[in-house]
């Protein structure tokens, strides 16, 4: 059922968006030299690496010139990933993850390899027994402020409460945190 309502959202969804993708592809190329897209391996369901889709925000090789995560002030992030990134315009791409099938509209957000160290074994494999989403309950409460032991127990807590009703409840919230600007960013 979840995977028929990711489908049901998204595939509409990113033809409503594509005059969006179209302006910030356009606006992406003329801010920064470099490709519109930025692809990173992350971990999904069940373990399994797959290439997360994004809207480039940082300069080229961004990734060999400083920490894995952004910091307040990143001079790597541009003026056009500054926005993207205070409006979440740069997520936008992962629905093609979630037409994929690597993704879910709703689940914990996909970590990098590196990040399985801030997990217990038992958690990490709690973890990835379901896709990870575009948007989770750590981002509905806490947007990107979260700290790395609140976003772990809220991911886990959206394993064992995972349902329909759930993820509705996750994607207003989310919606009202875009909205309202809560908690920063």
């Amino acid at each position: 059922m979840k995977r028929v309502f990711d489908l049901a959202v998204s595939l509409p969804l990113l033809m409503f968006l594509m005059p969006v993708v179209i302006l910030v592809s356009v606006l992406i190329k003329i801010d920064s030299k470099g490709p519109v897209f930025f692809k990173q391996e992350r971990v999904g369901r069940f373990g399994r690496v797959f290439n997360l889709y994004k809207f480039r925000s940082m300069v080229i090789d961004a990734a060999n010139n400083g920490p894995y995560f952004t910091q307040e002030n990143d001079l790597r992030i541009t003026k056009a990933g500054r926005i993207l990134r205070a409006t979440s315009i740069d997520e936008l791409p992962q629905i093609l993850n979630v037409i994929k099938g690597e993704m879910s509209l709703v689940g914990p957000r996909p970590d990098l390899l590196v990040q399985r160290a801030n997990y217990t074994k038992e958690e990490w494999n709690k973890r990835c027994l379901v896709r990870p989403g575009i948007t989770g309950l750590a981002q509905a409460r806490f947007r990107s402020q979260a700290t790395a032991g609140q976003r772990t127990k809220l991911d886990l807590e959206y394993v064992d409460k995972a349902s329909l009703e759930f993820d509705l409840k996750i994607i207003f919230l989310t919606i009202e945190q875009l909205l309202l600007k809560k908690n920063g960013n």
